[in-house]
């Protein structure tokens, strides 16, 4: 913690160079296994193409959609109080939200079963831009659990 102020956030991250958007990238990092960007390019690419050739729309618009409807607005964070843990919910920033949608929509995408990566990334995309899937269901679930433990929202730290 600075004396002078709250600390700025750095975001240094180029534009994708197909897109030219910074979410694209930072979707792209999240997507790398073991050092290999190319490699995640070529899987987020062709998911983005065939996410254009299945519902005849944009993809950098359907993808965008998709990332807002599985981004967080709440989340539970286990706090120990007295000997006993509670789940306390807490307010998620639009950076972090975003970090955890993406991780969910990915996540969600190699749990799916059978075909290459791209063709699971690009269902997962367009069932989360439609409220479907499995990271929009996750989703739910976080907001839900964080409406049922409420009550314990007086000890946020």
């Amino acid at each position: 913690m600075p004396r002078k102020g709250p600390v700025e956030k750095r975001r240094v991250v180029e534009p994708d160079p197909k897109f030219k958007s910074t979410h694209i990238q930072r979707f792209i990092n999240r997507v790398i296994q073991r050092g290999k960007k190319s490699t995640a390019q070529r899987i987020v690419y062709d998911s983005l193409d065939l996410v254009k050739e299945r519902t005849k729309q944009e993809p950098l618009e359907v993808f965008k959609k998709a990332i807002k409807n599985v981004t967080p607005l709440v989340k539970v964070k286990a706090r120990r109080i007295g000997g006993s843990t509670y789940q306390v919910p807490v307010e998620v920033g639009q950076f972090e939200g975003e970090s955890l949608g993406s991780r969910w929509l990915i996540n969600a995408a190699r749990s799916r079963p059978g075909r290459s990566m791209s063709e699971k990334l690009a269902s997962e995309i367009s069932d989360a831009a439609s409220g479907q899937g499995s990271a929009f269901k996750k989703r739910e679930d976080t907001h839900k659990m964080a409406e049922a433990n409420k009550a314990f929202a007086h000890y946020r730290y």
